[in-house]
């Protein structure tokens, strides 16, 4: 487990805030929920049926989580009258409120949303979007943000790059082709996670095959655009592009061809053109440089919600809780 790991448990445990586990009846929900409890990281609200439950954690300790069956809570009705007046507008009757609610994944969100939870995990189950649906229909995106969109923490063993190795890869799993203004707003949105979450002071690169106009082309335009936008909208980070990935890490090879830039050589938050880019690269420096790869976590929410992968292991999710805890402290 890495330091960042580490110390991202230590501050969850120093002020323990309640996670929503919407996927109860899966194995490895019931493991991580083991994790998470026995070593003080998070309460816990774990969401499914309670013989089902039940049957999965034998041989493991939950007893101190709250488990709830969405459809047969005496909460129901009150959290769904809520959720009606959240939706009206949209054409929704209270019996459909009544059924949408019932869903876990809704009925978690809805716990965040009324402060009976600081934030919700889920994904080893269900799709990013059937995640991520009902935080925006319900929780919305957070204040002076415009965007939702999802990074990884990526801890790379042995690098003298980054943040001793740590960085944030963004956007690496949500939006698929942002324009320029998209851009900016991951930008931002992942300097305050990597200052959130890391603690030292963010330093973006704008990713593209040129750096500083070495080569042309629409996504080159593009992530010139994006950094442009992004500085005129916050001025205060320190954020710079568009670079090539050696230029925006490597010292010797960003004072070579950006000497004037105070990011090249130093980024510590790498924003990738497309999902493509992000998604492929986070993945290869996960494989071939057996780095820890945290995430998706999303950022743009007004309260935490996080996705998994559907291939997850019972140790991500409690990665996974784990940060959602931090994002939830003030």
């Amino acid at each position: 487990m890495s330091s960042f790991l580490d110390k991202i448990k230590q501050r969850a445990k120093q002020q323990m805030k309640t996670i929503v586990l919407a996927e109860g009846e899966d194995i490895r929900t019931i493991v991580a929920a083991d994790s998470l409890l026995c070593e003080g990281i998070a309460n816990l609200i774990i969401l499914g049926d309670e013989n089902k439950i039940a049957s999965l954690s034998q041989g493991m300790d939950i007893s101190k989580a709250t488990i709830i069956n969405p459809a047969k809570s005496d909460m129901l009705q009150s959290l769904s009258n809520q959720f009606y007046e959240i939706r009206k507008s949209k054409g929704i009757t209270p019996e459909q409120a009544a059924q949408t609610v019932s869903d876990p994944l809704y009925f978690g969100v809805m716990l965040v949303k009324t402060g009976k939870a600081d934030g919700m995990v889920a994904g080893a189950v269900n799709s990013t979007p059937n995640v991520l649906r009902p935080g925006l229909q319900i929780l919305k995106t957070a204040p002076d943000t415009k965007l939702v969109s999802a990074f990884f923490v990526m801890c790379v063993p042995d690098c003298q790059y980054g943040a001793d190795g740590v960085f944030i890869f963004a956007d690496s799993g949500l939006n698929d082709n942002p324009d320029a203004d998209a851009v900016s707003e991951i930008a931002i949105s992942s300097a305050h996670s990597f200052q959130q979450l890391v603690q030292q002071q963010a330093r973006v690169a704008m990713l593209s095959y040129s750096t500083y106009g070495s080569a042309k082309g629409e996504l080159v335009d593009k992530m010139q655009q994006a950094t442009v936008i992004a500085k005129q909208k916050r001025p205060d980070l320190v954020l710079d592009g568009e670079f090539q990935l050696d230029a925006a890490i490597v010292p010797e090879v960003g004072k070579s061809k950006a000497p004037q830039s105070d990011v090249a050589g130093s980024a510590n938050v790498l924003v990738f053109p497309n999902l493509d880019a992000g998604n492929i690269g986070y993945k290869l420096v996960q494989r071939l440089a057996k780095a820890e790869a945290y995430g998706p976590i999303t950022q743009g929410i007004a309260k935490p919600l996080n996705d998994l992968s559907r291939g997850c292991t019972a140790e991500d999710i409690v990665g996974v809780v784990a940060i959602t805890c931090v994002q939830a402290q003030k």
